[in-house]
């Protein structure tokens, strides 16, 4: 008994031949079964390949929405880091033009 899936049925039936439901065939309806079990495979495989390049394009895509989230993150740590260290060295100046305006402190030294 020859068992054929609906897939198979459908695209011998494009190619205009119908198989008798017993074995054996001859050579040229093996043939043309062993093609259109080609035809099926190879669409299967188009459509698992389209399909893992879909998953690959979408992991990529959120990897790259993550990456761009981080790196407006750290832009922003970047500029409050850049005002603090202004205001920082502004503080510092300002130590150092007070201290450097005041006259000097003599001390006395005992050597005993």
């Amino acid at each position: 008994q020859l068992q054929l899936t609906e897939e198979e049925k459908r695209l011998l039936a494009q190619e205009g031949v119908t198989l008798p439901g017993d074995l054996p065939l001859t050579q040229a309806q093996e043939r043309l079964l062993k093609k259109v079990r080609r035809k099926i495979r190879n669409k299967q495989s188009a459509q698992d390949s389209r399909r893992r390049k879909k998953e690959y394009l979408d992991g990529l895509e959120s990897r790259a929405a993550a990456c761009s989230a981080l790196n407006q993150e750290l832009r922003k740590k970047v500029q409050e880091l850049e005002k603090s260290n202004g205001s920082l060295l502004r503080q510092l100046q300002a130590l150092i033009k007070e201290t450097s305006t005041k006259p000097a402190q003599t001390g006395t030294c005992v050597l005993v």
